[in-house]
C-alpha cells in the first residue's frame, strides 16, 4: 500500500474540480508545469491514471472518478483534523481585550495564577472596535461599557455605574449634591461620533421626545474636557468615584433619573472554553471591584 502525499491528493482535487491544470495551478499558486508533474507523481502512487490531459483542458479517467470522493473525502479529514488540534490549543490561550479605561489587571493576574500553563495576553481596544476585534479574533473577550455595535456577539452584563454630569468648577451646577435632565435641559453636550452612544450620552430625545441641544463634536474623553473647561458644552460620564480627580478645573455632579451606564463582557456569539470561562467566573466576582485610574466615557 502505497503512502500518499496528501499534499498530491490535494492538487488532484483541484485540477478535478477546475477540469484544467492552468486554472487549478492559478488557484493553488504554484506553476503549472509543476502541478502537472505533482498530479504524474500521485499517478505513479496510485498505480493508475486519474486525468487525461486534452488541449481543451483534463477530464477524470474511470480510476479518476473512482478516486476522487476518497481523495476529497481524505483533505476535508485532514482539513477537520487540523482545525480541532488548532481550536484545542487555542483553549489554553486568551486574549484579554479592554475599552475606556475598565481595569482587568486583578481578573487577569487571579487567572494566570489559577491557570498557570495558560496563555492570557491583555489588550487595549477602542471603544469603537469593540465587535470587529472580538470578529477578526485580535481578542476573544472584551470588557467595555454598553452601549456598542454588538451583533455577532454575546454580551453579559457585570454591572452598572451611574452617570455624572461633568461641568466647570465655576459653573451654577457645580456643588450640587444631584441634577436632572431638566437642570440642564438647554446646556448643549458634547456629541459623539457614534449615533448610538450619541444618543445615549446626551439622553436624545428627552424622555418627553424633545431633542438634546447639539453641541460641538468630540471622539477623545480629553477633548470632551477640554470643551467642558472652555465652556463651550457639558457632558456626562460614568460615575468615577470619590477618590479621582478629572483635572483641576472640571467637577462632576450625579445625575438623577437617567439609566446608568452597563458594563459589559463581551465575546463572539457561541464561543466556549475553560479558559473563557475561568475569566467570565472571575470578571463576575472581581471587575467592578477593581481600582480605576479614573471612568472616562
Amino acid at each position: 500500500m502505497p503512502d500518499l502525499d496528501l499534499r498530491l491528493v490535494r492538487y488532484f482535487t483541484a485540477v478535478a474540480e477546475h477540469g484544467h491544470f492552468g486554472r487549478a495551478a492559478e488557484a493553488l499558486h504554484v506553476a503549472q508545469p509543476s502541478l502537472s508533474r505533482q498530479v504524474r507523481r500521485l499517478e505513479d502512487l496510485v498505480g493508475a491514471r486519474l486525468l487525461d490531459r486534452t488541449p481543451q483542458g483534463s477530464t477524470l479517467t474511470d480510476a479518476g472518478r473512482t478516486f476522487l470522493p476518497r481523495a476529497v473525502a481524505l483533505v476535508r479529514a485532514a482539513d477537520e483534523a487540523v482545525g480541532e488540534a488548532r481550536a484545542t490549543g487555542r483553549q489554553r490561550r486568551l486574549a484579554v481585550g479592554w475599552a475606556g479605561d475598565l481595569v482587568v489587571t486583578d481578573v487577569v493576574r487571579a487567572l494566570r495564577r489559577a491557570h498557570p500553563d495558560a496563555e492570557v495576553a491583555t489588550r487595549h481596544v477602542a471603544w469603537d472596535d469593540v465587535r470587529q476585534a472580538l470578529l477578526d479574533r485580535r481578542v476573544d473577550v472584551v470588557v467595555g461599557r454598553a452601549p456598542f455595535a454588538d451583533e455577532g456577539l454575546d454580551l453579559e452584563v457585570l454591572g452598572e455605574q451611574p452617570r455624572v454630569l461633568v461641568v466647570p468648577l465655576d459653573h451654577p451646577l457645580a456643588g450640587k449634591e444631584q441634577v436632572s435632565l431638566d437642570d440642564f435641559a438647554h446646556e448643549p453636550l458634547v456629541r459623539s461620533l457614534d449615533p448610538v452612544r450619541d444618543a445615549f450620552w446626551r439622553v436624545d430625545p428627552r424622555p418627553d421626545g424633545t431633542r438634546a441641544p447639539d453641541g460641538p463634536l468630540a471622539g477623545e474623553r480629553e477633548d470632551k474636557f477640554e470643551l467642558v473647561a472652555a465652556g463651550e458644552a457639558l457632558t456626562m460620564m460614568p460615575d468615577p468615584g470619590p477618590d479621582v480627580r478629572l483635572r483641576g478645573d472640571l467637577t462632576t455632579v450625579p445625575v438623577e433619573g437617567v439609566e446608568p451606564v452597563q458594563v459589559v463582557l463581551a465575546t463572539r456569539a457561541g464561543r466556549r472554553s475553560e479558559l473563557l470561562a475561568a475569566f467570565v467566573t472571575l470578571a463576575r466576582e472581581r471587575l467592578l471591584d477593581a481600582p480605576v485610574a479614573d471612568r472616562g466615557c
